[in-house]
């Protein structure tokens, strides 16, 4: 029997996922946790706990380090709430590129006369707007959002330009041939009339829209900002939009200097707020869990390395978070061969500074063969997977 806690409301059509061996626990001594905004940074974890699965992309409410030492696995899940960012953002362009929210906030105010059809003829010229056909958009970041950005933007007639160092395989697949994939940022800053950043927030990409890319744009140029709100210097921005450098500010982030810049639009956090993507969302996080819990498999790791090594057909799996140092393998072939247990498969994979491995052995794991594989140096979890 395993049991999981949800931190936040998490959609019944993830949840409808877990079989009857699972069980909902009111506290969070449980073998794995779901979460979507909830603030983990402060939280004591349970070492009965064994994984964390954020339902949606970013992962900067959870200690991933505290996690890792702990032998705690966080699963992230990416893609799922993308097409729902990605109509954000198509929005969000045409929003800057014609006054609706203008027009819309000024009619609101005019009284319901029977001239009113007239007045708002003479009146539409103010809100008059641009086209984005035709218009370059330059995309920094081609994940899974990035991608379906970069393609919808294509169907609608724009000239996109895609910058990626570190594009994956399956993301340059997907991506439309008449995307041109520049080498540097500067060739988007100089050449296009929308910037929207699709990056995660890290030590290098934090504050990559300051003032000296700024500098290098286009007068008028629009930045779109739906990825995480630290990616981009406020005061270089709000300088610029004062200046009229920049046009137009897109964010899905409010904060006290941007809520009510000039020439800002400012939605509220709002880039996976569908139900088709909460639903996404909770049905992989859900299914991550499952994997790991019932097969020891890692997908959509944030703090640990990928492993699928199957479901298991041997008599006993064991599942080892660890360090990644030296002579581990060893520590553990040298404790299973001293009591002539044969290893039926062991797979092995490392990432940063932990690694994990995965046995399969052709007998019951006993709880001595448990205790001596928790005492090898490096090691910070053990568990029977069957």
């Amino acid at each position: 029997m395993y049991t999981y806690h949800c931190l936040n409301n998490i959609s019944e059509a993830g949840l409808k996922n877990f079989t009857a061996d699972y069980v909902q626990k009111d506290d969070t001594d449980a073998d794995a946790i779901l979460v979507r905004s909830a603030n983990m940074k402060e939280m004591e974890f349970s070492d009965n706990l064994k994984a964390i699965a954020r339902a949606g992309a970013g992962v900067n409410n959870i200690p991933l380090d505290v996690c890792a030492e702990k032998g705690i696995v966080v699963f992230n899940t990416p893609g799922a709430n993308a097409n729902g960012v990605k109509e954000l953002v198509i929005a969000g362009m045409l929003l800057a590129s014609r006054d609706i929210v203008g027009g819309i906030e000024w009619l609101e105010k005019q009284e319901s006369t029977d001239d009113i059809a007239k007045k708002v003829e003479k009146q539409k010229k103010q809100f008059a707007g641009h086209e984005i056909s035709g218009k370059k958009l330059g995309i920094i970041g081609l994940g899974a959002i990035g991608v379906m950005v970069a393609n919808t933007a294509v169907s609608l007639g724009m000239d996109v330009y895609g910058y990626d160092p570190y594009i994956s395989v399956s993301a340059a697949w997907n991506l439309s041939r008449a995307i041109r994939h520049v080498n540097t940022l500067d060739e988007i800053y100089a050449n296009c009339d929308y910037i929207t950043v699709h990056v995660p927030l890290t030590s290098e990409t934090k504050g990559m829209i300051n003032a000296e890319a700024t500098r290098k744009m286009k007068d008028g140029v629009v930045i779109l900002n739906f990825a995480r709100d630290a990616l981009v210097e406020e005061n270089a921005i709000i300088e610029n939009l004062n200046s009229g450098k920049i046009s137009k500010y897109v964010t899905d982030f409010v904060t006290p200097a941007i809520a009510h810049a000039k020439n800002t639009l400012v939605t509220p956090h709002l880039g996976a707020s569908t139900e088709e993507s909460e639903d996404n969302c909770a049905d992989m996080a859900v299914k991550e869990i499952m994997d790991y819990l019932e097969n020891g498999n890692i997908k959509n790791s944030v703090n640990y390395p990928a492993m699928n090594a199957g479901i298991c057909k041997a008599e006993s799996r064991i599942a080892i978070n660890h360090r990644n140092i030296p002579n581990m393998i060893a520590q553990f072939t040298k404790i299973l061969g001293a009591i002539n247990i044969n290893i039926a498969n062991l797979s092995n994979k490392s990432r940063g500074d932990y690694a994990y491995t995965i046995i399969d052995i052709g007998e019951k794991a006993s709880d001595e063969i448990i205790e001596s594989l928790k005492k090898c140096t490096g090691v910070l979890k053990v568990r029977v997977v069957k």
